[in-house]
Protein backbone atom coordinates (compact mmCIF):
# COMPACT_ATOMS: atom_id res chain seq x y z
CA UNK A 1 0.00 0.00 0.00
CA UNK A 2 1.06 3.58 -0.62
CA UNK A 3 0.51 4.49 3.03
CA UNK A 4 2.81 1.69 4.23
CA UNK A 5 5.52 2.70 1.78
CA UNK A 6 5.31 6.34 2.86
CA UNK A 7 5.42 5.33 6.55
CA UNK A 8 8.49 3.14 6.04
CA UNK A 9 10.38 5.64 3.89
CA UNK A 10 10.44 8.40 6.51
CA UNK A 11 11.18 6.43 9.69
CA UNK A 12 13.93 4.27 11.11
CA UNK A 13 13.61 0.56 11.82
CA UNK A 14 13.47 -0.91 15.32
CA UNK A 15 11.58 -3.30 17.61
CA UNK A 16 7.96 -2.26 18.17
CA UNK A 17 6.95 -1.75 21.82
CA UNK A 18 3.47 -3.09 21.08
CA UNK A 19 3.80 -6.23 18.95
CA UNK A 20 7.56 -6.82 19.32
CA UNK A 21 8.24 -7.05 15.58
CA UNK A 22 11.17 -5.30 13.92
CA UNK A 23 9.56 -2.69 11.67
CA UNK A 24 9.74 1.06 10.91
CA UNK A 25 8.63 2.87 14.06
CA UNK A 26 7.05 6.17 14.99
CA UNK A 27 7.39 7.00 18.66
CA UNK A 28 8.32 3.38 19.31
CA UNK A 29 5.31 1.75 17.60
CA UNK A 30 4.79 0.31 14.12
CA UNK A 31 2.09 1.47 11.72
CA UNK A 32 -0.20 -1.49 12.41
CA UNK A 33 -0.20 -0.71 16.13
CA UNK A 34 -1.00 2.92 15.35
CA UNK A 35 -3.93 1.84 13.14
CA UNK A 36 -5.23 -0.50 15.83
CA UNK A 37 -4.89 2.18 18.52
CA UNK A 38 -6.73 4.67 16.30
CA UNK A 39 -9.54 2.16 15.76
CA UNK A 40 -9.79 1.49 19.52
CA UNK A 41 -9.83 5.22 20.26
CA UNK A 42 -12.68 5.87 17.80
CA UNK A 43 -14.82 3.10 19.28
CA UNK A 44 -14.01 3.83 22.97
CA UNK A 45 -13.11 7.46 23.69
CA UNK A 46 -12.35 9.70 20.68
CA UNK A 47 -11.65 12.69 22.92
CA UNK A 48 -8.78 10.91 24.67
CA UNK A 49 -6.64 10.73 21.52
CA UNK A 50 -4.67 7.83 20.07
CA UNK A 51 -1.53 7.71 22.22
CA UNK A 52 -3.20 6.38 25.44
CA UNK A 53 -4.41 3.32 23.50
CA UNK A 54 -0.98 2.41 22.06
CA UNK A 55 0.13 0.60 25.19
CA UNK A 56 -3.20 -1.25 25.36
CA UNK A 57 -2.87 -2.89 21.92
CA UNK A 58 -2.90 -6.68 22.40
CA UNK A 59 -4.11 -7.82 18.97
CA UNK A 60 -4.48 -6.44 15.46
CA UNK A 61 -7.48 -6.06 13.21
CA UNK A 62 -6.92 -7.52 9.74
CA UNK A 63 -6.48 -4.77 7.10
CA UNK A 64 -6.73 -5.61 3.40
CA UNK A 65 -4.86 -3.58 0.80
CA UNK A 66 -6.72 -1.18 -1.52
CA UNK A 67 -9.99 -1.44 0.46
CA UNK A 68 -9.71 1.80 2.41
CA UNK A 69 -12.48 3.61 0.43
CA UNK A 70 -14.94 0.77 1.21
CA UNK A 71 -14.01 -0.03 4.78
CA UNK A 72 -12.81 3.36 5.97
CA UNK A 73 -14.54 5.93 8.16
CA UNK A 74 -17.37 6.54 5.69
CA UNK A 75 -18.19 2.84 5.80
CA UNK A 76 -18.30 2.80 9.62
CA UNK A 77 -20.55 5.86 9.72
CA UNK A 78 -23.08 4.10 7.54
CA UNK A 79 -22.61 6.21 4.39
CA UNK A 80 -21.25 4.84 1.13
CA UNK A 81 -19.91 7.00 -1.67
CA UNK A 82 -20.99 5.78 -5.08
CA UNK A 83 -19.45 7.06 -8.30
CA UNK A 84 -21.64 7.89 -11.31
CA UNK A 85 -20.52 4.62 -12.89
CA UNK A 86 -21.95 2.61 -9.99
CA UNK A 87 -18.62 1.77 -8.29
CA UNK A 88 -18.17 2.44 -4.60
CA UNK A 89 -15.23 4.64 -3.65
CA UNK A 90 -14.08 8.21 -3.91
CA UNK A 91 -16.07 10.58 -6.11
CA UNK A 92 -14.41 11.63 -9.37
CA UNK A 93 -11.92 14.43 -9.04
CA UNK A 94 -13.31 17.77 -10.24
CA UNK A 95 -11.85 19.22 -13.40
CA UNK A 96 -9.35 21.96 -12.53
CA UNK A 97 -9.77 25.49 -13.78
CA UNK A 98 -7.91 26.08 -17.06
CA UNK A 99 -4.67 27.95 -16.39
CA UNK A 100 -1.61 29.06 -18.32
CA UNK A 101 1.91 30.12 -17.40
CA UNK A 102 1.64 32.76 -14.67
CA UNK A 103 3.24 36.17 -15.19
CA UNK A 104 6.91 36.34 -14.32
CA UNK A 105 7.56 37.61 -10.79
CA UNK A 106 11.26 37.84 -11.49
CA UNK A 107 14.05 35.44 -10.59
CA UNK A 108 15.54 36.04 -7.13
CA UNK A 109 19.28 36.40 -6.93
CA UNK A 110 21.15 33.50 -5.30
CA UNK A 111 24.55 33.87 -3.68
CA UNK A 112 25.23 30.14 -3.66
CA UNK A 113 24.07 27.42 -6.03
CA UNK A 114 23.20 24.75 -3.48
CA UNK A 115 21.17 21.60 -4.15
CA UNK A 116 17.62 21.65 -2.87
CA UNK A 117 16.54 19.37 -0.02
CA UNK A 118 12.92 18.22 -0.36
CA UNK A 119 12.96 15.71 2.50
CA UNK A 120 11.54 18.11 5.15
CA UNK A 121 9.06 20.06 3.05
CA UNK A 122 5.36 19.96 3.91
CA UNK A 123 3.42 19.95 0.65
CA UNK A 124 0.12 20.77 2.34
CA UNK A 125 1.16 24.40 2.58
CA UNK A 126 1.31 24.59 -1.23
CA UNK A 127 -1.88 22.77 -2.19
CA UNK A 128 -4.09 25.86 -2.49
CA UNK A 129 -6.15 27.05 -5.42
CA UNK A 130 -4.76 30.59 -5.21
CA UNK A 131 -1.24 29.58 -6.23
CA UNK A 132 -0.95 30.41 -9.96
CA UNK A 133 2.03 28.09 -10.51
CA UNK A 134 0.26 25.14 -8.92
CA UNK A 135 -2.94 25.98 -10.82
CA UNK A 136 -0.96 25.79 -14.06
CA UNK A 137 0.67 22.52 -12.97
CA UNK A 138 -2.71 21.08 -11.95
CA UNK A 139 -4.19 21.96 -15.35
CA UNK A 140 -1.18 20.42 -17.14
CA UNK A 141 -1.62 17.22 -15.13
CA UNK A 142 -5.28 17.13 -16.16
CA UNK A 143 -4.48 17.60 -19.87
CA UNK A 144 -1.83 14.86 -19.95
CA UNK A 145 -3.86 12.57 -17.68
CA UNK A 146 -6.90 12.77 -19.93
CA UNK A 147 -4.76 11.96 -22.97
CA UNK A 148 -3.05 8.98 -21.32
CA UNK A 149 -5.76 7.61 -19.08
CA UNK A 150 -4.23 8.44 -15.68
CA UNK A 151 -6.42 7.49 -12.75
CA UNK A 152 -7.12 9.73 -9.82
CA UNK A 153 -4.47 8.19 -7.58
CA UNK A 154 -1.76 8.78 -10.19
CA UNK A 155 -2.81 12.41 -10.64
CA UNK A 156 -2.86 12.99 -6.88
CA UNK A 157 0.66 11.59 -6.52
CA UNK A 158 2.03 13.79 -9.30
CA UNK A 159 0.24 16.82 -7.89
CA UNK A 160 1.78 16.15 -4.47
CA UNK A 161 5.25 15.80 -6.00
CA UNK A 162 4.96 18.99 -8.04
CA UNK A 163 3.72 20.90 -4.99
CA UNK A 164 7.08 20.17 -3.39
CA UNK A 165 9.26 20.56 -6.48
CA UNK A 166 7.80 23.92 -7.54
CA UNK A 167 7.89 25.54 -4.10
CA UNK A 168 9.83 28.82 -3.90
CA UNK A 169 11.05 28.45 -7.47
CA UNK A 170 11.78 31.53 -9.55
CA UNK A 171 10.49 32.14 -13.03
CA UNK A 172 12.27 29.98 -15.59
CA UNK A 173 14.26 28.07 -12.96
CA UNK A 174 14.20 24.42 -14.09
CA UNK A 175 13.79 21.37 -11.91
CA UNK A 176 16.93 19.22 -12.04
CA UNK A 177 16.64 15.47 -12.38
CA UNK A 178 19.34 14.87 -9.76
CA UNK A 179 17.32 16.83 -7.20
CA UNK A 180 13.86 15.43 -7.91
CA UNK A 181 14.78 11.76 -8.35
CA UNK A 182 15.62 10.91 -4.67
CA UNK A 183 12.50 12.67 -3.38
CA UNK A 184 10.10 11.06 -5.87
CA UNK A 185 11.53 7.57 -5.35
CA UNK A 186 11.26 7.96 -1.59
CA UNK A 187 7.59 8.95 -1.89
CA UNK A 188 6.90 6.17 -4.48
CA UNK A 189 5.88 8.69 -7.15
CA UNK A 190 6.41 7.98 -10.82
CA UNK A 191 9.53 9.81 -11.98
CA UNK A 192 8.77 9.44 -15.68
CA UNK A 193 5.24 10.79 -15.45
CA UNK A 194 6.33 13.74 -13.29
CA UNK A 195 9.09 14.44 -15.81
CA UNK A 196 6.54 14.47 -18.65
CA UNK A 197 4.50 17.13 -16.84
CA UNK A 198 7.55 19.28 -16.14
CA UNK A 199 8.67 18.98 -19.77
CA UNK A 200 5.23 20.10 -20.90
CA UNK A 201 5.60 23.11 -18.60
CA UNK A 202 9.14 23.78 -19.84
CA UNK A 203 10.59 23.51 -16.34
CA UNK A 204 12.77 20.38 -16.52
CA UNK A 205 16.47 19.91 -17.11
CA UNK A 206 18.13 16.52 -17.32
CA UNK A 207 21.54 16.87 -15.66
CA UNK A 208 22.35 13.17 -15.58
CA UNK A 209 25.69 12.01 -16.90
CA UNK A 210 25.17 9.60 -19.81
CA UNK A 211 26.06 6.02 -18.97
CA UNK A 212 28.10 5.85 -22.17
CA UNK A 213 30.57 8.36 -20.73
CA UNK A 214 31.18 6.27 -17.61
CA UNK A 215 31.54 3.13 -19.71
CA UNK A 216 33.94 4.84 -22.08
CA UNK A 217 36.10 6.15 -19.24
CA UNK A 218 36.41 2.66 -17.78
CA UNK A 219 37.27 1.03 -21.11
CA UNK A 220 39.96 3.59 -21.99
CA UNK A 221 41.65 3.21 -18.61
CA UNK A 222 45.09 1.66 -19.05
CA UNK A 223 45.54 2.52 -22.73
CA UNK A 224 48.43 4.63 -24.00
CA UNK A 225 47.45 8.30 -24.52
CA UNK A 226 47.89 8.15 -28.30
CA UNK A 227 45.96 4.90 -28.65
CA UNK A 228 43.29 6.08 -26.22
CA UNK A 229 42.67 9.24 -28.23
CA UNK A 230 42.07 7.39 -31.50
CA UNK A 231 39.98 4.65 -29.86
CA UNK A 232 37.80 7.27 -28.18
CA UNK A 233 37.18 9.05 -31.50
CA UNK A 234 36.29 5.71 -33.10
CA UNK A 235 33.84 4.73 -30.35
CA UNK A 236 32.16 8.13 -30.33
CA UNK A 237 31.56 8.07 -34.07
CA UNK A 238 30.10 4.57 -33.73
CA UNK A 239 27.82 5.62 -30.86
CA UNK A 240 26.76 9.10 -32.01
CA UNK A 241 27.11 8.80 -35.76
CA UNK A 242 28.36 11.52 -38.07
CA UNK A 243 27.73 13.31 -41.37
CA UNK A 244 28.32 10.14 -43.38
CA UNK A 245 28.13 7.54 -40.63
CA UNK A 246 25.03 5.98 -39.14
CA UNK A 247 24.92 5.59 -35.37
CA UNK A 248 25.20 1.98 -34.25
CA UNK A 249 23.22 0.29 -31.50
CA UNK A 250 24.79 0.59 -28.02
CA UNK A 251 25.19 -3.20 -27.83
CA UNK A 252 27.22 -3.12 -31.07
CA UNK A 253 29.56 -0.46 -29.71
CA UNK A 254 30.04 -2.37 -26.46
CA UNK A 255 30.74 -5.59 -28.32
CA UNK A 256 33.33 -3.99 -30.61
CA UNK A 257 35.31 -2.56 -27.70
CA UNK A 258 35.01 -5.60 -25.42
CA UNK A 259 36.45 -7.87 -28.10
CA UNK A 260 39.63 -5.89 -28.69
CA UNK A 261 40.28 -4.30 -25.29
CA UNK A 262 42.76 -7.04 -24.21
CA UNK A 263 44.63 -6.60 -27.50
CA UNK A 264 44.78 -2.81 -27.10
CA UNK A 265 46.05 -3.16 -23.51
CA UNK A 266 48.84 -5.45 -24.72
CA UNK A 267 49.82 -3.01 -27.46
CA UNK A 268 49.79 -0.09 -24.99
CA UNK A 269 52.65 -1.73 -23.07
CA UNK A 270 54.92 -1.44 -26.13
CA UNK A 271 53.54 1.35 -28.30
CA UNK A 272 52.29 4.89 -27.81
CA UNK A 273 50.28 5.27 -31.00
CA UNK A 274 48.29 3.19 -33.47
CA UNK A 275 50.64 4.12 -36.32
CA UNK A 276 53.38 2.05 -34.66
CA UNK A 277 51.36 -1.18 -34.95
CA UNK A 278 52.38 -3.40 -37.84
CA UNK A 279 50.81 -6.27 -39.69
CA UNK A 280 52.88 -8.73 -37.66
CA UNK A 281 51.41 -7.36 -34.44
CA UNK A 282 47.88 -7.86 -35.75
CA UNK A 283 48.70 -11.37 -36.93
CA UNK A 284 50.26 -12.29 -33.57
CA UNK A 285 47.20 -11.02 -31.71
CA UNK A 286 44.80 -12.94 -33.95
CA UNK A 287 46.82 -16.19 -33.71
CA UNK A 288 45.92 -16.37 -30.02
CA UNK A 289 42.19 -16.43 -30.88
CA UNK A 290 40.13 -19.09 -32.61
CA UNK A 291 36.71 -19.51 -34.11
CA UNK A 292 34.17 -16.76 -33.72
CA UNK A 293 36.41 -14.90 -31.24
CA UNK A 294 39.05 -14.41 -33.94
CA UNK A 295 36.43 -13.42 -36.49
CA UNK A 296 34.79 -10.83 -34.23
CA UNK A 297 38.13 -9.40 -33.11
CA UNK A 298 39.23 -8.99 -36.74
CA UNK A 299 35.99 -7.20 -37.62
CA UNK A 300 36.49 -4.77 -34.73
CA UNK A 301 40.14 -4.12 -35.57
CA UNK A 302 39.33 -3.47 -39.22
CA UNK A 303 36.70 -0.95 -38.18
CA UNK A 304 39.12 0.78 -35.79
CA UNK A 305 42.01 1.10 -38.25
CA UNK A 306 39.71 2.11 -41.10
CA UNK A 307 38.41 5.02 -39.00
CA UNK A 308 41.96 5.95 -37.92
CA UNK A 309 43.16 5.99 -41.54
CA UNK A 310 40.18 8.08 -42.61
CA UNK A 311 40.96 10.63 -39.87
CA UNK A 312 44.66 10.72 -40.87
CA UNK A 313 45.87 9.18 -37.60
CA UNK A 314 47.74 6.33 -39.39
CA UNK A 315 49.46 6.06 -42.76
CA UNK A 316 48.68 2.45 -43.58
CA UNK A 317 46.02 0.02 -42.42
CA UNK A 318 47.77 -3.03 -40.87
CA UNK A 319 44.60 -5.14 -41.11
CA UNK A 320 44.38 -4.83 -44.87
CA UNK A 321 44.54 -8.23 -46.54
CA UNK A 322 43.13 -10.20 -43.62
CA UNK A 323 40.04 -12.10 -44.71
CA UNK A 324 37.14 -12.42 -42.33
CA UNK A 325 35.64 -15.33 -44.22
CA UNK A 326 32.11 -16.61 -44.41
CA UNK A 327 30.64 -17.92 -41.21
CA UNK A 328 29.70 -21.56 -41.50
CA UNK A 329 26.26 -22.15 -40.03
CA UNK A 330 25.05 -25.54 -38.94
CA UNK A 331 21.89 -27.21 -40.14
CA UNK A 332 18.84 -25.80 -38.40
CA UNK A 333 16.81 -28.44 -36.59
CA UNK A 334 13.04 -28.35 -35.98
CA UNK A 335 11.69 -28.22 -32.45
CA UNK A 336 10.34 -31.27 -30.70
CA UNK A 337 6.60 -31.52 -30.17
CA UNK A 338 7.06 -31.85 -26.41
CA UNK A 339 9.04 -28.57 -26.27
CA UNK A 340 6.32 -26.74 -28.20
CA UNK A 341 3.59 -28.15 -25.97
CA UNK A 342 5.52 -27.11 -22.86
CA UNK A 343 5.84 -23.55 -24.12
CA UNK A 344 2.13 -23.40 -24.93
CA UNK A 345 1.29 -24.52 -21.41
CA UNK A 346 3.70 -21.97 -19.93
CA UNK A 347 1.96 -19.08 -21.71
CA UNK A 348 -0.99 -18.59 -19.35
CA UNK A 349 -1.80 -14.89 -19.73
CA UNK A 350 -3.73 -13.49 -22.73
CA UNK A 351 -0.75 -11.36 -23.79
CA UNK A 352 1.63 -14.34 -23.61
CA UNK A 353 -0.70 -16.46 -25.72
CA UNK A 354 -0.87 -13.75 -28.37
CA UNK A 355 2.92 -13.49 -28.52
CA UNK A 356 3.32 -17.26 -28.79
CA UNK A 357 0.79 -17.35 -31.63
CA UNK A 358 2.45 -14.48 -33.49
CA UNK A 359 5.86 -16.17 -33.20
CA UNK A 360 4.72 -19.71 -33.92
CA UNK A 361 2.21 -18.99 -36.69
CA UNK A 362 3.36 -15.74 -38.30
CA UNK A 363 7.11 -15.93 -37.50
CA UNK A 364 7.07 -12.46 -35.96
CA UNK A 365 10.05 -11.11 -34.08
CA UNK A 366 9.59 -9.88 -30.52
CA UNK A 367 10.47 -6.33 -31.53
CA UNK A 368 7.80 -6.39 -34.25
CA UNK A 369 5.21 -7.72 -31.80
CA UNK A 370 5.88 -4.93 -29.32
CA UNK A 371 5.70 -2.35 -32.12
CA UNK A 372 2.24 -3.50 -33.23
CA UNK A 373 -0.43 -0.82 -32.91
CA UNK A 374 -4.16 -1.16 -32.61
CA UNK A 375 -4.71 0.10 -36.14
CA UNK A 376 -2.47 -2.72 -37.43
CA UNK A 377 -5.15 -5.23 -36.40
CA UNK A 378 -8.22 -5.65 -38.61
CA UNK A 379 -10.32 -8.40 -37.06
CA UNK A 380 -13.25 -7.81 -39.39
CA UNK A 381 -11.24 -8.40 -42.54
CA UNK A 382 -8.91 -10.88 -40.77
CA UNK A 383 -5.69 -9.02 -41.53
CA UNK A 384 -2.67 -8.01 -39.50
CA UNK A 385 0.33 -5.85 -40.42
CA UNK A 386 3.60 -7.22 -39.02
CA UNK A 387 6.81 -5.42 -39.87
CA UNK A 388 5.07 -3.48 -42.64
CA UNK A 389 3.75 -6.63 -44.35
CA UNK A 390 0.05 -7.50 -44.51
CA UNK A 391 -0.69 -11.06 -43.43
CA UNK A 392 -4.01 -12.95 -43.20
CA UNK A 393 -5.26 -13.92 -39.75
CA UNK A 394 -5.87 -17.58 -39.04
CA UNK A 395 -8.64 -18.74 -36.70
CA UNK A 396 -6.34 -19.35 -33.72
CA UNK A 397 -4.62 -15.97 -33.84
CA UNK A 398 -7.95 -14.25 -34.50
CA UNK A 399 -9.48 -15.80 -31.37
CA UNK A 400 -6.44 -15.03 -29.19
CA UNK A 401 -6.36 -11.42 -30.37
CA UNK A 402 -10.07 -11.04 -29.61
CA UNK A 403 -9.55 -12.42 -26.10
CA UNK A 404 -6.61 -10.10 -25.50
CA UNK A 405 -8.46 -7.02 -26.72
CA UNK A 406 -11.37 -7.81 -24.40
CA UNK A 407 -8.97 -8.29 -21.49
CA UNK A 408 -7.15 -5.08 -22.40
CA UNK A 409 -10.40 -3.12 -22.42
CA UNK A 410 -11.51 -4.53 -19.07
CA UNK A 411 -8.12 -4.08 -17.41
CA UNK A 412 -7.23 -0.61 -18.73
CA UNK A 413 -10.43 1.00 -20.07
CA UNK A 414 -9.01 4.55 -20.00
CA UNK A 415 -5.57 3.91 -21.46
CA UNK A 416 -4.45 6.03 -24.39
CA UNK A 417 -1.53 3.79 -25.40
CA UNK A 418 -1.93 3.02 -29.12
CA UNK A 419 0.18 -0.16 -28.99
CA UNK A 420 -1.45 -3.58 -28.99
CA UNK A 421 0.58 -5.17 -26.18
CA UNK A 422 0.73 -3.11 -22.99
CA UNK A 423 1.24 -3.79 -19.28
CA UNK A 424 0.50 -2.03 -15.99
CA UNK A 425 3.38 0.39 -16.56
CA UNK A 426 2.98 1.28 -20.22
CA UNK A 427 -0.81 1.58 -19.86
CA UNK A 428 -0.20 5.02 -18.32
CA UNK A 429 2.08 6.11 -21.17
CA UNK A 430 2.14 5.98 -24.96
CA UNK A 431 5.39 4.01 -25.38
CA UNK A 432 5.64 0.31 -26.27
CA UNK A 433 6.52 -2.36 -23.73
CA UNK A 434 10.15 -3.32 -23.25
CA UNK A 435 11.71 -6.42 -24.72
CA UNK A 436 12.77 -7.67 -21.30
CA UNK A 437 9.22 -8.61 -20.40
CA UNK A 438 8.81 -10.45 -23.70
CA UNK A 439 11.95 -12.50 -23.04
CA UNK A 440 10.63 -13.61 -19.65
CA UNK A 441 7.42 -15.11 -21.09
CA UNK A 442 9.13 -18.38 -22.07
CA UNK A 443 12.12 -18.09 -19.77
CA UNK A 444 14.15 -21.30 -19.42
CA UNK A 445 12.04 -23.05 -22.05
CA UNK A 446 13.54 -24.91 -24.98
CA UNK A 447 11.00 -23.32 -27.32
CA UNK A 448 11.48 -19.59 -26.78
CA UNK A 449 9.81 -16.94 -28.90
CA UNK A 450 12.83 -16.77 -31.22
CA UNK A 451 13.04 -20.55 -31.52
CA UNK A 452 9.31 -20.72 -32.29
CA UNK A 453 9.84 -18.13 -35.00
CA UNK A 454 12.75 -20.07 -36.51
CA UNK A 455 10.79 -23.32 -36.35
CA UNK A 456 7.89 -21.71 -38.25
CA UNK A 457 10.20 -20.50 -41.04
CA UNK A 458 11.90 -23.88 -41.22
CA UNK A 459 8.51 -25.59 -41.43
CA UNK A 460 7.56 -23.37 -44.38
CA UNK A 461 10.93 -24.07 -46.00
CA UNK A 462 10.34 -27.84 -45.72
CA UNK A 463 6.85 -27.45 -47.16
CA UNK A 464 8.02 -25.49 -50.23
CA UNK A 465 11.04 -27.70 -50.91
CA UNK A 466 13.68 -25.21 -49.80
CA UNK A 467 12.77 -22.32 -52.10
CA UNK A 468 14.55 -19.16 -50.79
CA UNK A 469 12.47 -16.84 -52.99
CA UNK A 470 9.28 -18.17 -51.44
CA UNK A 471 10.64 -17.64 -47.91
CA UNK A 472 11.77 -14.11 -48.68
CA UNK A 473 8.36 -13.29 -50.14
CA UNK A 474 6.28 -14.79 -47.31
CA UNK A 475 8.28 -13.66 -44.29
CA UNK A 476 10.24 -10.70 -45.69
CA UNK A 477 13.62 -12.30 -44.96
CA UNK A 478 17.00 -11.05 -46.07
CA UNK A 479 18.60 -12.87 -49.00
CA UNK A 480 21.30 -14.58 -46.92
CA UNK A 481 18.83 -15.56 -44.21
CA UNK A 482 16.42 -17.06 -46.73
CA UNK A 483 19.25 -19.05 -48.33
CA UNK A 484 20.34 -20.34 -44.93
CA UNK A 485 16.85 -21.67 -44.14
CA UNK A 486 16.53 -23.12 -47.65
CA UNK A 487 19.87 -24.96 -47.34
CA UNK A 488 18.85 -26.40 -43.97
CA UNK A 489 15.51 -27.52 -45.38
CA UNK A 490 17.12 -29.27 -48.36
CA UNK A 491 19.59 -30.99 -46.05
CA UNK A 492 16.79 -32.21 -43.80
CA UNK A 493 14.73 -33.40 -46.80
CA UNK A 494 17.70 -35.32 -48.14
CA UNK A 495 18.33 -36.94 -44.77
CA UNK A 496 14.69 -37.95 -44.44
CA UNK A 497 14.68 -39.46 -47.92
CA UNK A 498 17.77 -41.52 -47.12
CA UNK A 499 16.22 -42.74 -43.86
CA UNK A 500 13.02 -43.79 -45.64
CA UNK A 501 14.89 -45.61 -48.44
CA UNK A 502 18.11 -47.02 -46.95
CA UNK A 503 18.62 -49.43 -49.87
CA UNK A 504 18.87 -46.51 -52.29
CA UNK A 505 21.64 -44.84 -50.30
CA UNK A 506 23.64 -48.04 -49.70
CA UNK A 507 26.85 -48.49 -51.68
CA UNK A 508 26.77 -51.20 -54.40
CA UNK A 509 28.69 -54.37 -53.61
CA UNK A 510 31.75 -55.20 -55.67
Amino acid sequence: MRACASFASRLSTGRCAGCGRRLPLREGYCRLCWCQARLDAETSDPAAGVRPFLSLVSSHQLFLAHLTPLWGRKRREGTRIRNPGGRIGRPPKPVPIPAARPPSPGTPLRLFDLPRDYSRFDARDRLDLDDPLMAWARWTIHIIGEARGWKRGVRDDIEYGLAVLLANRGDGEPVLHSEMFPFLRTRVIGVGRTTDVLKRMGMFRDDRRPSFEDWLTGKLDGLAPGISRDVEAWLRILHDGGPRNKARAPATVWGYMNRIQPILLTWSDRYDHLREITRDDVEAALDQLHGHQRRHALISLRSLFARAKKNGAIFRDPTRGFKVGQHQYGVLQPLLSDDIDQSIQTAKTPAARVMVALAGVHAARAVDMLALRLDDIDLGNRRIIIGGRVRPLDDLTHQLLSDWLCHRQDRWPDTANPHLLINHKTALTTVPASGKGASLILHRQAATLERLRMDRILEEALACGGDPLHLASVFGLDTKTAIRYADSARELLTTRAEEQDPAHSAEPKG
